[in-house]
This record gives C-alpha cells, sequence and structure tokens, in this order.
C-alpha cells in the first residue's frame, strides 16, 4: 500500500517511524529486533535512511596518499525488503541525490521494483567529495526535484536510455520539508518555494524536518498551502534525551531547540532528562494530533523505546 493510500484510509492520526541501517561490518539482527518494538504499535510505514558513499583518504609509505570511497552504512535497499516481507510493513527507502549518479539511482529504483517496494523518499542528502557540484554534470541531481523528475519519469517508463518495451513502475514519492529555514534557503519564501518545486515536479506527500516548536510545523503547512501546496504535510519529531542533544541537533540538522525545553533540560540531573524530552513530545504530539495531522512521523534512528512510551499513550 502507497503512504498516500494509508493517509487516505485512515480514521484517525497514525504514527510512522524512521530507522537507519547498522554501520558497515554489523548486524541486521539489530534491525529486526527494533521494528519487533514498533509492530504492537500497527505503524503505516516505515523508512529507512539512507547514506552517501564517504571519501578517506589512507597516507603510503612513500608519502603519497590513495583515496578510497566506502559507504559506513550500506543496505538500505536490502533492509526495506527484508522488512516488508518479513513483518508485511510498508517501507520506505531514501533515496539521495548527493553520492548517486542519476544512473546508480534508475538503478536501485528497478530493484526496488522487482521487490515490490513501491514508496520512496526523495532527499538531496548530504554533499560528499566522490560528486562535487562541477564534476559528471550530465549524470547527478544536483536538486531533490530533479530526482523526483527522474523517478516521474520512470514512473511513465522513460529511463533514461531509449529502451523498447519498458514497463512504468508505480512508485509514490515523497519529500522533505522544512518548518525552519533550510540551511541552503535564503530566506523563508525560498523554503516554500523549493517545497512547491518539489511538488510540481511530482512529489505526493511531506514529511518535515524534525521540529520542537509545533509552531513552526502549522507555519510551514499554512504558507504551502497558500503557495498552492495540496499533498499531505507530515510531521517530524525527535525526541530530546540526552543534554547532548542541545548542540548536536542544531548544529546537525539546523533546528532550534526553545528555551523552555532547553533550560529545563540544562537544569536537570543527566537522568531526568529522557523523562523531559517525554513530556514536551506528548505535549507536541497532543497539540499535533488536535489539528487532526495526518500522521506523526518519529525520527528514532536506533531506539524505539522512548518513542513507545510516548505512542502507548497515544493509541
Amino acid at each position: 500500500m502507497k503512504v498516500t493510500e494509508c493517509i487516505e484510509q485512515a480514521n484517525s492520526t497514525l504514527f510512522s517511524y524512521e530507522i537507519i541501517p547498522p554501520l558497515r561490518g554489523g548486524t541486521a539482527q539489530r534491525i529486526f529486533d527494533l521494528v519487533e518494538q514498533l509492530v504492537p504499535f500497527d505503524p503505516p510505514f516505515i523508512d529507512m535512511t539512507s547514506r552517501a558513499a564517504e571519501v578517506y583518504h589512507e597516507k603510503l609509505p612513500d608519502g603519497a596518499t590513495r583515496r578510497h570511497i566506502r559507504r559506513k552504512r550500506p543496505g538500505t535497499i536490502g533492509l526495506t525488503a527484508a522488512i516488508k516481507n518479513r513483518y508485511d510493513l510498508e517501507t520506505v527507502p531514501h533515496i539521495l541525490c548527493h553520492g548517486f549518479t542519476r544512473e546508480e539511482t534508475e538503478d536501485a529504483l528497478i530493484e526496488l521494483n522487482y521487490l515490490g517496494i513501491n514508496n520512496v523518499m526523495a532527499l538531496t542528502g548530504d554533499q560528499t567529495e566522490r560528486m562535487s557540484p562541477g564534476n559528471e554534470k550530465s549524470t547527478i541531481n544536483r536538486y531533490a526535484s530533479e530526482l523526483v523528475e527522474q523517478i516521474v519519469n520512470m514512473n511513465q517508463g522513460i529511463y533514461l536510455e531509449a529502451l523498447e518495451d519498458t514497463h512504468p513502475t508505480d512508485f509514490c514519492i515523497g519529500v522533505g520539508g522544512y518548518p525552519e529555514l533550510h540551511s541552503e534557503s535564503s530566506d523563508w519564501e525560498a523554503n516554500i518555494r523549493f517545497v512547491k518545486n518539489k511538488v510540481d515536479a511530482g512529489a505526493h506527500y511531506i514529511v518535515s524536518q524534525m521540529f520542537f516548536g509545533n509552531s513552526d510545523f502549522f507555519r510551514l503547512v499554512k504558507d504551502c498551502r497558500k503557495a498552492g501546496i495540496r499533498v499531505p504535510i507530515i510531521p517530524g519529531l525527535k525526541v530530546l534525551t540526552t543534554k547532548r542533544h542541545l548542540t548536536l541537533l542544531p548544529e546537525l540538522f539546523n533546528v532550534e531547540v526553545p528555551e523552555p525545553l532547553a533550560s529545563r533540560a540544562r537544569e536537570a540531573d543527566p537522568t531526568e532528562v529522557k523523562r523531559i524530552g517525554i513530556e514536551w513530545a506528548l505535549e507536541q504530539c497532543q497539540g499535533l494530533i488536535e489539528a487532526s495531522v495526518p500522521c506523526i512521523h518519529f525520527y528514532i534512528m536506533q531506539d524505539a523505546s522512548t518513542v513507545a512510551k510516548i505512542v502507548s499513550q497515544l493509541i
């Protein structure tokens, strides 16, 4: 079932989740254990993140360096298919612009289509040395809107090469939206314009970046609707669980931790921070449910226990 169909058929707010593949050399069992903690809450879908290849340099005995490329967290496609087939859960793999050529993207989408995966999240991704601007311009998607266009083309049976007897794919396409200013947006109007570009290209729904103030999300929705965006907009939440999050989350995701939450967490005993974060997220959820959001998407990554405490009080 497509994400949009899950939303259309729901009678109340849904709860979805996002997890991350294990590090290279890790075991898939950790992912399965995580999913099994979520199964009792009947998730409509689970997102599986993706990471672009990263570059590192090895220093050789003669003083020269050798450039290497590797993915720290491979396995997005394999784990997506494994979860779908083992637990009969809809899974949404993340497809990135940066770090992947258009040809690699097409191959990945073909594999997902063969595996019966018909939901994808199209994202720009972090910039990498491998696909830095100016290199291989003709073979990369530089923006998420271009990636959406490629997926839409495949849904119409149009591939990168002129092929005979092509069969269209049937992907439901999600994209990201930013309740606070995206790092690449010059102003709020540009932020909304970038979201509209992705929807105009053919995206079917939007999932917001994490936020800690509901007013930020409501502003995003209001201005998206004013811009003519009519697709579902899903709020994304992250639970603050450690004092380290107070600096790490703003640094990595360009989000603001509201002072009432930040001060409570700073002044609390470290063992109390998770409880404070749960209480805050629970209040956020209650406000979002009252506003009739279609779904609440939790960024849980590697630990489901905290989110389970929240969702168990809401369903």
